[in-house]
């Protein structure tokens, strides 16, 4: 039969797909639960949601919906780039941090490219470099995190972007300071390195590689951040990346006109002077893993000890072990699709969500 299907690129036929954490009203309905008593430890969102001063400047922010939201983010680039102690034109925004590796893909990706990632690496990595007929060189982790001295052994003349989460997800697993010097010391300087730091501000001394952008020291080096996680705005999809000028420069080629719209820019605006909110948070996750892996310790259950705002535990049979939580009003996230069948990874929620999520796991595993 001839139809456009016919016309639709080969790739696309082993394009990874990715799969989000399930929405809270789809395992309502699924289960015939309340959506109300429903808890989603699934896709490591902030468990206090925004802050009320960004809820109530997306409020304001409605009432000009009318209006092209300012392309450029201007206002949102100058106070990000106080905040970070850069320059705007060291600034790009996307659509989520998603769409700057995106963007790393537009510039840098193409078929005859290797892209070298560690095993159990974000999903999204293996996704753009296939969406641009790039090769990927998954190298083998150690001890469940990247191993640095075997991701540096396999850059070849080929390679043209190395990918590095700290703390990673989905294991939770942060790179040594030493590790990421010996990284950025040891890549070509003609190989793109994207540091994605989606879970930096959980970090309690982290590796502060902005200085390394600004001196012109790494003009190949681009770092990733997101107002989903410590600032939930997971809904608004806002992210950023921090490079050099020449870099930025580049990927603006490549953004879509008005990719980030009028409420994310007022709500990340607001979200960035309420510190209070993200002290809460933060603190809030330190004793939310700090509670799981003393729990899960007691209960004999091997974990991975963690430097973000979730936990990879080991509960045997993960997909079943997901399905009898989920008809049990909670949500977590299985670890198949990363290798990991007797694993599920956790999020921090409130106090109350950590301790009913453990009496829910306690039951189906029969347990403590």
């Amino acid at each position: 039969m001839n139809d456009v299907l016919n016309r639709l690129s080969p790739s696309l036929a082993s394009l990874p797909v990715y799969v989000p954490g399930r929405p809270i009203e789809e395992v309502a309905r699924e289960h015939g639960l309340d959506p109300g008593g429903i808890i989603k430890l699934a896709s490591n969102e902030n468990p206090f949601g925004p802050s009320p001063r960004a809820v109530a400047a997306m409020e304001q922010a409605v009432r000009q919906l009318h209006l092209y939201p300012d392309g450029s983010a201007t206002a949102i680039k100058r106070r990000l780039a106080e905040t970070l102690g850069v320059a705007p034109a060291n600034l790009i925004l996307g659509n989520g941090s998603n769409e700057i590796l995106e963007f790393v893909g537009h510039a840098v990706m193409r078929p005859g490219v290797e892209v070298v990632v560690p095993e159990l690496c974000f999903a999204v990595y293996p996704i753009v470099t296939a969406l641009f007929g790039a090769e990927m060189v998954t190298v083998p982790a150690r001890d469940f995190a990247a191993d640095i001295p075997a991701m540096l052994a396999a850059i070849t003349p080929r390679t043209g972007v190395v990918f590095l989460a700290n703390p990673n997800n989905p294991t939770g697993t942060r790179t040594s300071a030493d590790d990421v010097r010996r990284l950025l010391d040891g890549v070509p300087p003609d190989v793109l390195v994207v540091m994605d730091e989606a879970y930096i501000e959980f970090l309690d001394e982290p590796v502060d590689l902005i200085p390394e952008v600004l001196s012109g020291a790494r003009p190949n080096l681009i770092l990733c951040r997101t107002f989903s996680k410590i600032y939930g705005l997971a809904g608004l999809r806002l992210g950023y990346g921090i490079a050099s000028p020449a870099l930025i420069a580049a990927m603006e080629k490549v953004r879509q006109p008005f990719n980030v719209n009028s409420i994310a820019q007022a709500g990340a605006l607001a979200a960035l002077d309420d510190d209070e909110h993200v002290a809460r948070t933060r603190g809030n996750n330190r004793a939310g893993v700090a509670y799981f892996e003393q729990a899960f310790a007691a209960l004999g259950l091997p974990f991975i000890p963690s430097h973000a705002n979730f936990v990879l535990v080991r509960t045997g049979n993960g997909s079943r072990v997901f399905g009898e939580l989920q008809k049990r009003g909670i949500i977590t996230r299985p670890m198949g699709s990363y290798g990991l069948p007797d694993w599920l990874r956790i999020s921090v929620g409130t106090p109350a969500e950590n301790a009913r999520c453990l009496t829910a796991l306690r039951e189906v595993l029969g347990v403590g």
